[in-house]
């Protein structure tokens, strides 16, 4: 397979969920480098289990199997996750999952071995030093590679709203930030990573990715770091834009609106419609926006410029993807964003905890408790 060129096609729009969460310290409720120990006790005590080491020692990363719709993927994310927590209830640590912890500092949290992971820091000093940072990765099924860039630019088209649903990271280093989601902000300070170029054909994401090549940009990152991007070795569109979700039920509303997205702008393409893309500054613009009001964004709808609320547009994207979610067999999880609308999202809640009580410690013991029991 030349990882230039070829696109592994998938045979429908099947799914795959990455989802970050990192370990705690049960009394000073910060961040402990311990993944790797609890990732060889689970593999000890329930052999074959995916899990993944990542960036930083304090980071385990679940990764499903490829699965048919969100309901299967979740299932599996439920049972991996109540292993970890036997093994970290066994251990005297805590699992805590969200776009960023509220306090912990970057300089004491060590990075993981791979030397991937180590030349990012050697080559982005400062800003790669400050990646403690923690995302939700979704990956749909592409049938053909002709396909993937017009969706990618359709899905760019929708990143205020897989953001303001999902936005778990309002504080850094023991201050609110002002933002819903912090994490966006930071995350795009990276040289591979942010918003992908709104390629019009296949044929040009490979004469890019062959430049990064020769110029050494791959050969020093593993890989381009987009906000959404073409896995082409699993024949997949792999959406990064939201942050880790604090709990099973709110992913699953995330998850289920990426597919539905996904093989919404998929159906589009089989019958002739145009696809819907917004301006590069605009895109660039609603970005800001999620990243800085989540679900109060007032967001750009339209190429000429239309503002709306997004969760106004959230609640008619969740109807209009009815049908879709019905073919997919995720009805119930897509109508979780509802949900998070008229309950507010992980950033909400973080920051009404720190209000009340000016301590970022219970924003954490909040977390800790939804990861626990699986909802808000």
């Amino acid at each position: 397979m030349d990882p230039f060129r070829d696109f592994n096609r998938s045979a429908g729009p099947t799914l795959g969920v990455e989802w970050e969460i990192a370990l705690v310290d049960p009394l000073s409720r910060d961040l402990v480098p311990f993944a790797a120990d609890v990732i060889d006790q689970v593999e000890k005590r329930w052999p074959g289990t995916h899990l993944e080491k990542e960036f930083l020692k304090n980071t385990i990363e679940l990764v499903t199997p490829v699965c048919q719709n969100t309901g299967e993927a979740m299932a599996y994310l439920a049972e991996t996750k109540d292993k970890i927590q036997q093994v970290t209830d066994d251990m005297g640590l805590q699992l805590w999952a969200g776009g960023g912890h509220p306090f912990a500092d970057f300089r004491t949290q060590p990075v993981g071995d791979k030397p991937t992971y180590k030349e990012i820091i050697n080559r982005t000093q400062y800003w790669g030093q400050q990646m403690l940072l923690w995302g939700t990765h979704v990956h749909v099924g592409i049938r053909h590679e002709n396909r993937v860039w017009p969706i990618i630019n359709a899905i760019m088209t929708k990143y205020p709203h897989l953001l303001a649903i999902s936005a778990s990271s309002p504080a850094w280093e023991g201050l609110d930030t002002g933002y819903a989601s912090n994490r966006t902000m930071l995350y795009q300070q990276l040289p591979t990573a942010g918003m992908p170029y709104q390629f019009g054909a296949w044929d040009e994401w490979v004469d890019f990715m062959r430049d990064q090549t020769i110029s050494g940009v791959t050969s020093h990152t593993g890989s381009m770091h987009f906000d959404v991007r073409p896995a082409a070795k699993w024949g997949t569109i792999e959406v990064r834009i939201s942050d880790a979700a604090t709990n099973l039920r709110e992913l699953a509303g995330v998850v289920a609106l990426t597919h539905c997205l996904v093989v919404l702008f998929d159906d589009m393409l089989d019958h002739n419609q145009p696809l819907p893309t917004l301006q590069p500054w605009h895109v660039a613009e609603n970005k800001w926006r999620g990243a800085r009001y989540g679900l109060e964004a007032e967001i750009i709808t339209s190429r000429a410029t239309d503002e709306r609320l997004v969760t106004d547009d959230l609640h008619d994207l969740v109807d209009q993807l009815q049908p879709i979610a019905e073919r997919l067999g995720c009805v119930d999880e897509l109508n979780i964003v509802n949900e998070i609308i008229e309950g507010g999202a992980a950033y909400q809640r973080q920051r009404s905890v720190f209000e009340s009580t000016g301590d970022w410690r219970g924003a954490v013991d909040q977390a800790v408790e939804e990861l626990r029991s699986g909802h808000p």
